[in-house]
């Protein structure tokens, strides 16, 4: 196993979040199909690729990585939630994938094989580190000449209405958290297109381009959603650190079941999400290095580098 930069990342995700998140048996991940469907296009996955998956979590996004590179493509998915690794494993078994690989590793210090990767692509999963300019640097090392990164991450809270909503459940009931650093890790560190574009601009990426979409997430039952929001998400968060005793605690749920259903429409329950899809292309037999990275690397020309972001 790597070096560990992100040692209280790693502490949540295995003993709270990751539990947590497998203990919902798929629910996150049908929230979030229209964002796999999305990254899938916008990443230009082919066959015969070899793909490194930052933060693949459960592998929901890891099978269809993995169909779509085919028998001669690979995937290797790396994760820092021992947990979270298991559930995947059980998942490709069941989808009958052998082109998969999974390692627990911290993606900031993992040292990756270089140059191997065509694509590296990650849906939620980098916003998480504690150093990201160090971390995308290291990722750079991984991609091979001609490769792409392509990364989706969520966009501000008021932005994201299946958030928002039990998020003004529980700030209502248990005031503001604590001040914390506005880019502290967690699900919208990555809010800022400006600070993004400063690290990824630091870590050897170039010329950046941004556009906003907002795809739908398919929410459940307003029961599910608000057992959810209570101990996941910011809401969940918030609950977790205040500590409310039981009566508080159902009080915020059964308002939160209450505003979700207020949302209903035929059975369904839809609400927009911002999130950010980012591509990377690297020019055709070059790429950038990091002002760290070893002597002797070459930096590529700006020429024939693109860099597009779709917030989704």
């Amino acid at each position: 196993m790597s070096t560990t930069a992100n040692t209280a990342q790693r502490e949540y995700w295995n003993t709270i979040a990751g539990p947590r998140w497998v203990g919902l048996e798929g629910f996150v991940e049908r929230r979030v199909q229209a964002v796999n469907d999305l990254l899938l296009i916008c990443s230009g996955v082919a066959a015969g690729e070899r793909v490194l998956e930052v933060g693949c979590g459960t592998g929901a996004f890891t099978v269809p990585l993995a169909e779509a590179v085919g028998e001669h493509g690979e995937v290797l998915g790396a994760d820092i939630s021992a947990a979270m690794l298991a559930s995947a494993r059980k998942r490709l078994v069941e989808a009958r994938l052998r082109n998969v690989t999974l390692t627990e590793a911290d993606a900031q210090t993992h040292e990756f094989e270089p140059d191997r990767f065509g694509l590296i692509a990650s849906r939620f999963g980098v916003m998480f580190f504690a150093d990201p300019r160090a971390a995308f640097a290291n990722l750079l090392r991984a991609t091979r000449p001609g490769g792409r990164l392509c990364f989706a991450c969520w966009g501000p809270l008021e932005a994201n209405r299946h958030w928002l909503i039990p998020y003004e459940v529980a700030l209502r009931h248990l005031g503001p958290p604590a001040p914390k650093p506005p880019r502290a890790p967690g699900p919208m560190a990555f809010a800022d297109p400006d600070y993004v574009r400063s690290f990824l601009g630091s870590a050897g990426f170039e010329a950046i381009e941004m556009h906003r979409e907002t795809p739908d997430v398919f929410a459940s039952t307003p029961q599910e959603e608000a057992e959810h929001a209570c101990i996941m998400g910011p809401s969940g968060r918030l609950i977790d650190e205040k500590r409310p005793d039981d009566a508080t605690r159902q009080t915020i749920r059964r308002e939160i079941e209450d505003a979700f259903a207020a949302h209903l429409r035929d059975g369904n329950t839809r609400l927009p999400s911002t999130c950010a899809v980012r591509r990377r292309r690297f020019s055709s037999g070059c790429k950038s290095r990091p002002a760290t990275a070893p002597a002797g690397s070459n930096r590529s020309r700006h020429g024939g580098d693109e860099m597009s972001e779709a917030f989704g």
